[in-house]
């Protein structure tokens, strides 16, 4: 290895998704008031999937999408390109406000969420590389093997059937992927992989197609009772108005502490030989992530690139976010010393791209999709990591209660969730930066001992952050 190869070729641009997909002409800019019957703010997942939903419900109504860069631009673009089985938020705080059952039928629409990804993108000729072969989350120490163990018994406690989780270990892991000191993994069918920019520009297209108005490079300074004020200073006036804009949320006014802009950085390795993927054994598509705190998430792309996520700076000051994917040395220094650590044989692997990503964190970790129909105002986010499949499902909701019928996703646990508004600086900072210091200090003190135990560390940041 030298330090050619652990240089990244590209750092920012967006992300490797967003530049390997060819961009479309760029939409028009709005350069007037508008009026309008649904607005969405930020075209990403969230609001492109409100919008397909809304107009194939009612064809009649005029939607208008409002968007600072271009769509698909956030998270929805720099994401690790995972359609996860994973709730938006905790489990245990949605079954104590709402029930347990509530919290297990959240979880089964999750999962069909996936396939209807899947139909959709069949449907409208999304071509963004989607493979359904499930996710693996791989062990490799005691303390990890441990925490998987306790997450697979208490998995029907959730909703989980024999068919939705397995316990692999030993040689069996050799049939998904191998990880250097891999022991054992917990794997789910319900997971695909997918690349994210080219669905989200295959949702811009397709709501386009539909008659949804899409305007970029029109920033949104502030939110009001059914209207949206652009950075120029132009008025949109709807019936509601929708704000899908996650983790750039505090640049809107009034709303700077309501969701924590939290960082997450990704390298991708060049294209890897049959040999390589031979010795990793990850012929198929499935999704790879360790069972670390600060845990790596791994995806093998449809051209044997390796992109892996997960170290690195996690907050900035003052909910500042990246410049246009842009990656702090430390971040990227991180990010491949961990593809060397699970993957010792990569070493010579040449690192093509890196990039940073903005996540929406709300106060109590926990994702919401709320309407005020008095106030004309709608919000969706908040989804801790797991939004390219939450986002459908937010999509969806936000049709049915913008429509105000009454459906089994209106009474999801999530909907009209309160939002609680982050402590200012420099608290949300000392939080975020301590708690992932911590992690990172359980994770190397797990991983030199032989104890099966979490580090009491762990178990006290998520304690003080709230997190669990």
């Amino acid at each position: 290895m030298t330090d050619l190869t652990a240089r990244p070729r590209v750092n920012g641009d967006v992300s490797f998704w967003f530049a390997e997909t060819a961009p479309g002409a760029r939409r028009e800019r709005l350069d007037r008031d508008l009026q309008a019957d649904v607005v969405f703010v930020g075209a990403g997942y969230t609001s492109l999937w409100g919008a397909y939903y809304l107009k194939q419900a009612k064809p009649e109504l005029d939607i208008v999408i409002l968007e600072r860069e271009t769509a698909g631009f956030g998270a929805s673009s720099r994401n690790g390109g995972w359609l996860s089985y994973g709730l938006p938020g905790q489990a245990s705080r949605y079954a104590k406000s709402h029930g347990k059952q509530s919290v297990v039928d959240f979880q089964r629409e999750i999962f069909g969420t996936i396939d209807e990804v899947l139909r959709v993108a069949a449907v409208e000729g999304i071509d963004a590389d989607l493979a359904k072969d499930g996710e693996i989350a791989i062990a490799t120490n005691a303390a990890q093997r441990a925490r998987l163990r306790a997450e697979f018994e208490g998995a029907a406690e959730w909703g989980f059937g024999a068919d939705d989780l397995r316990w692999v270990e030993g040689r069996e892991l050799d049939d998904f992927a191998r990880l250097e000191g891999g022991t054992a993994g917990l794997w789910s069918p319900h997971c695909a992989r997918v690349q994210p920019a080219k669905l989200a520009r295959g949702l811009a297209d397709a709501v386009e197609r539909m008659g949804v108005r899409i305007y970029e490079n029109t920033g949104v300074s502030e939110i009001r009772p059914r209207e949206a004020v652009t950075v120029d200073g132009h008025t949109v006036r709807a019936d509601y108005i929708v704000r899908g804009t996650e983790g750039f949320t505090p640049s809107l006014k009034g709303q700077k502490r309501d969701w924590l802009p939290k960082l997450s950085s990704m390298i991708v390795t060049e294209p890897l030989g049959d040999r390589v993927i031979d010795e990793i054994f990850w012929s198929s598509s499935v999704m790879v992530r360790d069972a670390a705190h600060f845990f790596c998430y791994i995806h093998k792309t449809a051209e044997n690139r390796i992109a892996l996520g997960g170290p690195g700076v996690p907050y900035l000051w003052g909910s500042r976010t990246d410049d246009h994917g842009k990656t702090a040395e430390r971040s990227v220094r991180e990010l491949h010393q961990a593809l060397l650590r699970l993957f010792p044989m990569l070493a010579d692997a040449r690192i093509d791209h890196t990039w940073t990503g903005v996540l929406g964190i709300p106060r109590d970790w926990s994702a919401t999709v709320s309407v005020d129909h008095e106030q004309g105002v709608a919000v969706a986010g908040g989804y801790v990591g797991d939004g390219v499949s939450s986002t459908n499902l937010a999509g969806r909701t936000l049709r049915d209660l913008i429509l105000r019928e009454d459906t089994e996703l209106t009474r999801m646990p999530w909907v009209n969730k309160r939002i609680r508004k982050w402590e200012p600086e420099p608290l949300r900072w000392v939080a975020l930066n301590g708690m992932y210091s911590i992690y990172s200090l359980a994770d190397r003190l797990e991983a030199r001992s032989d104890s099966a135990r979490t580090s009491f560390l762990a178990t006290a940041a998520n304690i003080v952050t709230g997190r669990h």
